[in-house]
Protein backbone atom coordinates (compact mmCIF):
# COMPACT_ATOMS: atom_id res chain seq x y z
CA UNK A 1 0.00 0.00 0.00
CA UNK A 2 2.71 2.80 0.48
CA UNK A 3 4.73 1.91 -2.48
CA UNK A 4 1.27 2.84 -4.38
CA UNK A 5 0.85 5.76 -2.27
CA UNK A 6 4.37 7.02 -2.94
CA UNK A 7 4.26 6.14 -6.45
CA UNK A 8 0.94 8.25 -6.60
CA UNK A 9 2.64 11.28 -4.80
CA UNK A 10 5.38 10.78 -7.25
CA UNK A 11 3.25 11.11 -9.91
CA UNK A 12 1.16 13.69 -8.69
CA UNK A 13 3.87 15.33 -8.34
CA UNK A 14 5.37 15.06 -12.20
CA UNK A 15 1.98 15.95 -13.11
CA UNK A 16 2.34 19.38 -11.04
CA UNK A 17 5.82 19.96 -12.86
CA UNK A 18 3.94 19.43 -15.95
CA UNK A 19 1.58 21.98 -15.46
CA UNK A 20 3.88 24.59 -14.76
CA UNK A 21 2.78 27.88 -16.64
CA UNK A 22 5.40 27.89 -19.41
CA UNK A 23 7.42 31.15 -20.99
CA UNK A 24 7.48 32.88 -24.18
CA UNK A 25 10.56 32.17 -26.04
CA UNK A 26 12.26 34.16 -28.80
CA UNK A 27 13.28 32.18 -32.11
CA UNK A 28 14.75 33.88 -35.37
CA UNK A 29 13.76 32.13 -38.55
CA UNK A 30 14.25 33.14 -42.84
CA UNK A 31 11.43 34.92 -43.99
CA UNK A 32 10.35 34.34 -47.34
CA UNK A 33 8.26 36.89 -49.21
CA UNK A 34 10.57 39.67 -47.82
CA UNK A 35 11.50 40.81 -51.52
CA UNK A 36 11.52 44.86 -51.17
CA UNK A 37 12.36 47.46 -47.58
CA UNK A 38 8.55 48.19 -48.29
CA UNK A 39 7.54 44.88 -47.11
CA UNK A 40 8.66 45.34 -44.14
CA UNK A 41 5.21 47.20 -42.94
CA UNK A 42 3.67 44.69 -44.59
CA UNK A 43 5.33 41.78 -42.66
CA UNK A 44 4.67 43.93 -39.44
CA UNK A 45 0.71 44.91 -39.66
CA UNK A 46 0.27 40.50 -40.56
CA UNK A 47 2.09 40.41 -37.09
CA UNK A 48 0.08 42.80 -35.55
CA UNK A 49 -2.89 40.60 -36.14
CA UNK A 50 -1.13 37.19 -34.77
CA UNK A 51 -1.63 37.97 -31.38
CA UNK A 52 -0.01 34.77 -30.02
CA UNK A 53 3.08 35.89 -31.79
CA UNK A 54 4.85 39.10 -30.74
CA UNK A 55 7.32 40.07 -33.26
CA UNK A 56 10.86 41.99 -32.14
CA UNK A 57 12.75 42.24 -34.96
CA UNK A 58 13.02 42.39 -38.83
CA UNK A 59 16.44 41.91 -40.52
CA UNK A 60 16.02 42.56 -44.75
CA UNK A 61 19.60 42.07 -44.88
CA UNK A 62 19.73 39.02 -43.92
CA UNK A 63 15.90 38.07 -44.55
CA UNK A 64 15.28 37.43 -41.08
CA UNK A 65 12.67 37.52 -38.24
CA UNK A 66 12.79 37.29 -34.54
CA UNK A 67 9.35 36.15 -32.51
CA UNK A 68 8.58 35.58 -29.41
CA UNK A 69 6.08 33.16 -28.55
CA UNK A 70 5.23 30.16 -25.99
CA UNK A 71 5.36 27.01 -28.30
CA UNK A 72 4.21 24.87 -25.49
CA UNK A 73 0.87 26.96 -25.42
CA UNK A 74 0.54 27.22 -29.32
CA UNK A 75 1.57 23.78 -30.23
CA UNK A 76 2.00 21.37 -26.84
CA UNK A 77 3.94 18.01 -27.78
CA UNK A 78 5.06 19.25 -31.17
CA UNK A 79 8.65 18.56 -32.02
CA UNK A 80 11.12 22.04 -32.50
CA UNK A 81 11.23 21.41 -36.36
CA UNK A 82 7.39 20.65 -36.74
CA UNK A 83 6.72 24.15 -34.93
CA UNK A 84 8.12 25.67 -37.81
CA UNK A 85 5.79 24.55 -40.24
CA UNK A 86 3.12 25.75 -37.35
CA UNK A 87 4.25 29.01 -37.48
CA UNK A 88 4.92 29.47 -41.02
CA UNK A 89 1.32 28.19 -41.65
CA UNK A 90 -0.19 30.98 -39.39
CA UNK A 91 2.47 33.54 -41.27
CA UNK A 92 0.91 32.04 -44.59
CA UNK A 93 -2.51 32.62 -43.50
CA UNK A 94 -2.12 36.07 -42.62
CA UNK A 95 -0.06 37.65 -45.52
CA UNK A 96 -2.73 35.83 -47.58
CA UNK A 97 0.46 33.33 -48.19
CA UNK A 98 2.87 36.19 -49.38
CA UNK A 99 5.35 35.51 -46.51
CA UNK A 100 6.45 32.33 -44.51
CA UNK A 101 9.25 31.22 -42.45
CA UNK A 102 12.03 28.33 -42.88
CA UNK A 103 14.80 27.78 -40.36
CA UNK A 104 17.82 30.07 -40.53
CA UNK A 105 20.40 29.40 -43.37
CA UNK A 106 23.03 27.17 -42.08
CA UNK A 107 25.31 28.24 -44.60
CA UNK A 108 28.23 30.77 -43.44
CA UNK A 109 27.15 34.02 -45.43
CA UNK A 110 31.05 34.52 -46.42
CA UNK A 111 30.29 30.95 -48.58
CA UNK A 112 27.41 32.77 -50.58
CA UNK A 113 27.48 34.36 -53.70
CA UNK A 114 25.33 37.41 -54.51
CA UNK A 115 24.35 38.07 -58.09
CA UNK A 116 22.45 41.04 -59.60
CA UNK A 117 20.37 39.67 -62.90
CA UNK A 118 19.06 42.68 -64.86
CA UNK A 119 14.68 42.75 -65.10
CA UNK A 120 12.79 44.77 -67.46
CA UNK A 121 9.29 44.50 -67.38
CA UNK A 122 6.16 46.06 -65.61
CA UNK A 123 6.28 47.93 -61.99
CA UNK A 124 3.66 46.16 -60.30
CA UNK A 125 4.25 44.38 -56.87
CA UNK A 126 2.56 41.15 -58.22
CA UNK A 127 5.19 41.07 -61.11
CA UNK A 128 8.02 41.96 -57.95
CA UNK A 129 6.70 39.17 -56.24
CA UNK A 130 6.16 36.50 -59.15
CA UNK A 131 9.98 37.19 -59.81
CA UNK A 132 11.08 37.30 -56.62
CA UNK A 133 9.31 33.64 -55.69
CA UNK A 134 10.70 32.61 -59.17
CA UNK A 135 14.48 32.83 -57.91
CA UNK A 136 13.63 32.45 -53.93
CA UNK A 137 12.05 29.10 -54.37
CA UNK A 138 15.31 27.17 -56.71
CA UNK A 139 17.12 25.28 -53.91
CA UNK A 140 20.17 26.72 -52.46
CA UNK A 141 18.69 30.57 -52.87
CA UNK A 142 19.19 32.62 -49.46
CA UNK A 143 17.81 35.42 -49.89
CA UNK A 144 16.33 36.90 -52.70
CA UNK A 145 15.25 40.85 -53.97
CA UNK A 146 13.17 41.58 -56.69
CA UNK A 147 12.29 45.83 -58.46
CA UNK A 148 11.04 46.25 -61.45
CA UNK A 149 11.85 50.04 -60.41
CA UNK A 150 15.53 49.52 -60.20
CA UNK A 151 15.17 46.69 -63.26
CA UNK A 152 16.79 44.01 -60.79
CA UNK A 153 16.15 40.81 -58.87
CA UNK A 154 19.35 39.78 -56.92
CA UNK A 155 20.33 36.92 -55.10
CA UNK A 156 22.30 35.17 -52.60
CA UNK A 157 22.91 31.76 -52.96
CA UNK A 158 24.63 28.74 -52.31
CA UNK A 159 27.40 28.18 -55.33
CA UNK A 160 27.60 24.34 -55.00
CA UNK A 161 23.21 24.24 -55.36
CA UNK A 162 22.68 26.65 -57.87
CA UNK A 163 24.00 29.42 -60.47
CA UNK A 164 23.64 32.03 -62.38
CA UNK A 165 22.71 30.31 -65.65
CA UNK A 166 19.71 28.29 -63.00
CA UNK A 167 18.17 31.84 -61.51
CA UNK A 168 18.07 33.36 -65.35
CA UNK A 169 16.13 30.49 -66.36
CA UNK A 170 13.73 30.46 -63.62
CA UNK A 171 13.42 34.16 -64.10
CA UNK A 172 12.31 32.94 -68.22
CA UNK A 173 9.84 30.59 -67.30
CA UNK A 174 7.97 33.44 -65.45
CA UNK A 175 8.38 35.55 -68.06
CA UNK A 176 10.36 38.05 -66.89
CA UNK A 177 12.03 40.02 -69.33
CA UNK A 178 16.01 39.81 -68.68
CA UNK A 179 16.61 42.80 -70.33
CA UNK A 180 19.42 46.19 -69.57
CA UNK A 181 18.79 47.28 -65.80
CA UNK A 182 17.95 50.74 -65.67
CA UNK A 183 20.63 53.35 -65.29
Amino acid sequence: MRTILAALALFGTVAADDKKPSKPERFTYRVTGLFAPDREKVLRDAFAELTDFKLIAIDFDEAEVTIEFDPAKLFPGQKPERVVELVSDKVRTATNHTFAVKPRRTVPRDKLERVTIPAAGCDCKACNLAAYEAVANVEGVYQATASFKDGRVTALFDPTKTDRAKLEEALRKKGVDLGKPKP
